[in-house]
């Protein structure tokens, strides 16, 4: 079976550095972007299984990807990834439907452990409605 794979969009690049290399360690593949609308392009092109998504991105804001991303996928898991946990925002991210959120200073091992649960539920779940 193929490694799954995680788009990572965050405009800092050495948060895009560190979160590909633990995804890869944890043998996912990674596909990474900049900006949300170079994102949404990797997303329609690549087709992963999972979307790590910053909040704050310049230009168009991470909620307003997330917005466009549901619009196009109800189904794909969005973790929402922030280095401010902003009441306001988290609420927005869930009114959206994001599976979960990220705080840029927590153990990411854990979360991608998350992560993981969250794809295999995912697959479970897919195979049962074929």
């Amino acid at each position: 079976m193929a490694n799954k794979k995680i788009l990572v969009i965050d405009d800092e690049v050495d948060i895009l550095d560190i979160v590909k290399a633990r995804l890869l360690a944890n043998n996912y593949d990674v596909i990474t972007a900049s900006d949300g609308e170079t994102g949404l392009v990797k997303m329609r092109e690549e087709k992963p299984d999972a979307v790590i998504l910053d909040i704050l991105l310049p230009q168009t804001d991470g909620l307003t990807i997330l917005k466009k991303i549901r619009e196009e996928d109800k189904a794909i898991p969005v973790f929402m990834y922030t280095a401010y946990s902003n009441e306001e925002r988290i609420k927005l991210a869930s009114k959206l439907n994001a599976t979960g959120f990220i705080i840029k200073t927590s153990d990411l091992q854990n979360e991608i452990d998350k992560i993981k649960t969250t794809l295999e539920i995912a697959d479970k779940y897919k195979k049962k409605t074929k």
